[in-house]
């Protein structure tokens, strides 16, 4: 499927096209603020309800659907096929890799990340208890130099593994998106559902304590306003339909 070609949500015809960051369905005249990217993939142990919940109908032009064998042709795969402005709709969070990589293509490197998690994802293969690579990509971000780690901010993280709480303070990584849209020119925000206490939405790996909807809008509110976002991505959902009106209200906040 080219990128300048999507699928259209209203009319399921391929008459969505890139104009600008935008997407015009040439068929229905709708427009649309961000290109969807489906990756039907999660790398680890029983991840199936995660892949199941990335076929949940967002309402945005369908660009590409990525199902890779490999965790690193999923990554290469993501992003080449990254529209103008991206909004990624995941199994696990290894589906960031790929969106971060290209767009810090694009922005030379200088882009930032607002990684939204219940979990750190610092893990690596030596200090992970479980071994499964989601708990493992945004170390591999920050590894592979696509961020650097003072441009990423970890926001309502509350179940680490002490590997990863002494790399966070090792590496400086902070928890106020504040200091970083005024650093940086561009931002992608990563939100994996679970950031949400359990009541909120349908989660894979629920973990308590966590903010409400309100405060998460609040916080992507803050990142449109500031006129930088490069793009975003969706993970760590149960396929519950319930879900889907709360996560048209979080691109909502994004201006998506």
């Amino acid at each position: 499927m080219s990128l300048l070609r999507a699928r259209c949500p209203d009319c399921r015809t391929l008459t969505a096209v890139a104009v600008d960051d935008l997407y015009e369905c040439h068929s229905c005249g709708r427009t649309f603020a961000a290109g969807l990217i489906r990756v039907a993939r999660a790398w680890g142990d029983g991840g199936e309800a995660m892949v199941e919940a990335a076929a949940l109908p967002l309402d945005y032009p369908e660009v590409a659907l990525v199902e890779e064998d490999t965790l690193a042709m999923q990554t290469l795969a993501v992003a080449s096929d990254l529209p103008a402005r991206p909004l990624v709709l995941g199994g696990c969070c290894c589906s960031h890799i790929g969106a971060v990589e290209g767009l810090a293509a694009r922005h030379d490197h200088h882009l930032g990340v607002i990684w939204l998690d219940a979990h750190g994802d610092l893990n690596t293969p030596e200090t992970s208890p479980s071994g499964n690579e989601w708990g493992m990509p945004l170390r591999m971000i920050i590894d592979r130099g696509a961020v650097d780690p003072a441009n990423v901010v970890l926001w309502g993280a509350r179940n680490l593994d002490p590997p990863e709480v002494e790399y966070i303070a090792a590496m400086g990584i902070g928890d106020d998106p504040g200091p970083l849209l005024e650093r940086v020119d561009a931002v992608y925000v990563a939100l994996d559902a679970d950031v949400f206490d359990p009541d909120e939405l349908a989660v894979f790996m629920p973990e308590p304590n966590g903010p409400a909807l309100a405060d998460v809008e609040k916080l992507l509110t803050r990142v449109r306003e500031s006129g930088k976002l490069a793009g975003a991505g969706l993970t760590g959902l149960a396929p519950d339909p319930a879900n889907v009106e709360k996560l048209q209200r979080l691109t909502a906040a994004l201006g998506l």
